[in-house]
C-alpha cells in the first residue's frame, strides 16, 4: 500500500473512532496536507515526527481532537509551527476562518504553500511573535498546542477586546493544581479535560477557560 492509502485508511479509522463525519473530499485534503507536511519536512525539519502513520496519530488526530471544543466563527491558533493543530481544524469546519500565528519564517512559508495548494479559504497566515502580535480583530476562540505555557496564553487574550471568548491549551501530562492557581485575569470556568487520541498511547489534557 503506498504512503497515501495507508495514511487514508489510517484516518479515517482514527475519524471513526472519534465520531467526526467528514466527506471523503475533506480526508482526501487532510492527507494531501499531511503529505505536503512530510515532503517539506525533509528539507526544512518543520517538525520532529517524520514517518507518515505517527505523524495521523500525533499530529492530525491530535489536532482534531480539540474539534468539539471549538467556540464561534473566528478562532486564533497560536505558535501552529507548520499549522498544528489549525489547518486540520480549518479543513473539518470549513464554516469557520482560522488565524494561523506563528514568528518562523521557513514555517510560515510553509503555511502559505499549504494555504494556496490546498484551497484552504478559510485560513489566514499571520506572522508574528505572540508577545509583540495586536490583533486588528476580535476571536471567539483561541487556541495553543503545547507551545506556550497558560498564564502566556492569557497575557495576549488580555489584549484581545472580544468577550466572551473561550481559551484550549493543549498539553500532554495532566497541569498541577498549582499552575492553575491565581490565573490573570481569572477565568469564570476553568476546566481540565483528558483527552483520548487514537493509537496515541501518550497522555493528552486539554484547559478550557471561559472568559464571559
Amino acid at each position: 500500500m503506498s504512503d497515501r492509502g495507508a495514511v487514508r485508511t489510517r484516518l479515517t479509522a482514527g475519524l471513526e473512532q472519534m465520531g467526526i463525519a467528514l466527506s471523503g473530499d475533506r480526508t482526501d485534503v487532510m492527507v494531501r496536507y499531511l503529505l505536503l507536511l512530510q515532503r517539506w519536512n525533509r528539507a526544512y525539519n518543520l517538525t520532529a515526527v517524520r514517518a507518515p502513520l505517527e505523524m495521523v496519530s500525533k499530529h492530525l488526530l491530535d489536532s482534531l481532537s480539540v474539534l468539539p471544543y471549538l467556540y464561534g466563527d473566528k478562532l486564533l491558533d497560536v505558535g501552529t509551527g507548520p499549522g498544528l493543530p489549525g489547518i486540520p481544524l480549518a479543513i473539518a469546519a470549513p464554516e469557520r476562518t482560522f488565524y494561523l500565528l506563528d514568528s518562523n519564517g521557513k514555517k510560515v512559508r510553509f503555511l502559505h504553500q499549504a494555504v494556496m495548494e490546498l484551497g484552504l479559504m478559510n485560513a489566514v497566515v499571520i506572522q508574528a511573535r505572540m508577545e509583540a502580535y495586536l490583533p486588528g480583530r476580535e476571536f471567539a476562540t483561541i487556541v495553543s498546542r503545547a507551545v506556550a505555557s497558560v498564564p502566556d496564553l492569557l497575557g495576549l487574550m488580555a489584549r484581545l477586546p472580544a468577550r466572551p471568548i473561550r481559551l484550549l491549551a493543549m498539553q500532554g501530562k495532566r497541569p498541577a493544581g498549582t499552575e492553575l492557581r491565581g490565573l490573570e485575569p481569572s477565568p469564570d470556568t476553568l476546566s481540565v479535560h483528558p483527552i483520548e487520541v487514537p493509537f496515541l498511547s501518550a497522555e493528552r489534557h486539554l484547559i478550557e477557560a471561559h472568559y464571559n
